[in-house]
């Protein structure tokens, strides 16, 4: 348990690094700049993302093993299996980055528009902002967390919540540090008005993750749920600019209730039609196998592995999913290279794609098998029936070239 303790902390910290969590980790950077020159400021704030993160964490951890507990095979990220939450997960996206372009305040001061309010507002604020980057972190696991969560996932209650609290205190230890520790803090760089400009920069990586949320629900529900999702999209941004305008004429002593009433109606408005996207999410999308481009790519199920097994061929299985991150870089740098297609087409190795965009309860018990606890996962049967071999879950062309060449017997 120790060693899987360690595993997740460290795993935990390598996770705020990753490209799909980096838009929402830069609020947090954000609010401790502004306290570089404020212990006690900055103190709050790191306390508040550790208690955002740690509840978070916890909770979706519950849910987890709630789920398993009553016969579902879930795994990690299971919540974005879902395409409501991913649709409302990208409209928190969206109205975050409309926050860092100013088109309206969080936490407004009485005092004056966008000044930063260092009581429970703040407090409020950036442990949401700690709520928020544990269920934008879970699509993908970092290096060191699939073998802390396979261990976790079949272990009791208990046990499995001390590994995912160990994940959770990796993942927030950096800014907690920092903000702890003056020592630390004095390494930051003194505000000023730069910071409003980096505010405004960093809207953009957050927008960024907005398209990639979008563009996940396009392949999981179809056409019909995108233009649902963008409809929602366009209405929340007017509810945004609305409210910010009643913010300023609150600002300035002028009439704002209305504004404030027709703001509320919009907010209702974008809610409402989320709804459909329930209906939308059993409807299977055009393109469920995620295949490799211009690879022959077979669909994965464990009998087509145990048909094809002993018959003198390698099989590669690629579980994957379109909400995983690390799945798409690996697709793109390794799997799509010519290098590997070569390799397959020269070994005579049966290539099949296990796809999670949507839950799929196979997939998930393949993940338990292996003792993964989440996305990617790679695996290589042996030509001669031998016992299977899992690759690292961030891939090289070398490293799949070299396990095809023996998985088959053949040279490099």
């Amino acid at each position: 348990m120790l060693t899987a303790m360690l595993a997740a902390f460290i795993g935990g910290s390598i996770l705020n690094c990753m490209p799909f969590v980096f838009p929402v980790i830069s609020l947090k950077a954000i609010g401790l700049l502004r306290h570089a020159d404020n212990a006690v400021g900055a103190r709050r704030e790191g306390l508040a993302f550790l208690l955002g993160v740690m509840v978070t964490m916890m909770l979706v951890a519950g849910v987890l093993l709630a789920a398993r507990a009553g016969g579902v095979a879930v795994g990690w990220g299971f919540q974005l299996q879902s395409s409501l939450v991913i649709a409302l997960l990208s409209l928190v996206i969206l109205a975050a980055a409309l926050n860092l372009l100013g088109v309206f305040e969080v936490g407004l001061s009485a005092q004056r528009v966008g000044a930063l309010d260092i009581g429970r507002g703040a407090f409020l604020r950036s442990a949401m902002t700690g709520a928020l980057a544990i269920v934008v972190a879970t699509p993908c696991a970092a290096p060191f967390m699939a073998s802390a969560i396979g261990y976790a996932l079949v272990q009791p209650p208990a046990t499995a919540l001390v590994v995912f609290f160990a994940l959770a205190l990796g993942f927030s230890a950096p800014f907690t540090l920092v903000s702890l520790f003056p020592a630390l803090a004095s390494l930051l760089p003194r505000p000023g008005g730069w910071i409003d400009i980096l505010k405004r920069a960093l809207a953009f990586p957050m927008f960024g993750a907005y398209a990639w949320l979008v563009w996940v629900l396009a392949q999981q529900a179809g056409n019909s749920a995108l233009a649902t999702l963008l409809a929602a999209s366009v209405v929340l941004s007017f509810a945004a600019w609305l409210y910010g305008i009643a913010q300023q004429r609150r600002f300035q002593g002028k009439g704002h209730k209305r504004l404030f009433a027709v703001t509320g109606l919009l907010a209702v408005a974008v809610i409402a039609p989320q709804v459909g996207l329930i209906q939308a999410d059993s409807v299977s999308p055009g393109a469920q196998t995620v295949a490799t481009a211009e690879t022959a790519a077979e669909k994965w199920t464990p009998q087509a592995v145990e048909a094809q097994r002993g018959h003198g061929k390698a099989i590669f299985v690629n579980f994957t999913a379109s909400w995983c991150i690390t799945c798409q870089v690996n697709e793109k740098t390794s799997l799509s290279t010519q290098a590997v297609k070569e390799a397959l087409a020269k070994t005579g190795t049966l290539y099949m794609v296990a796809d999670s965009t949507k839950f799929n309860p196979d997939v998930d018990d393949a993940l338990n098998q292996f003792g993964q606890g989440g996305l990617p996962l790679y695996v290589v049967y042996p030509a001669d029936g031998g016992p299977p071999k899992v690759l690292p879950q961030l891939l090289t062309p070398g490293i799949v070239v070299n396990a095809l060449n023996q998985a088959t017997g053949k040279k490099a």
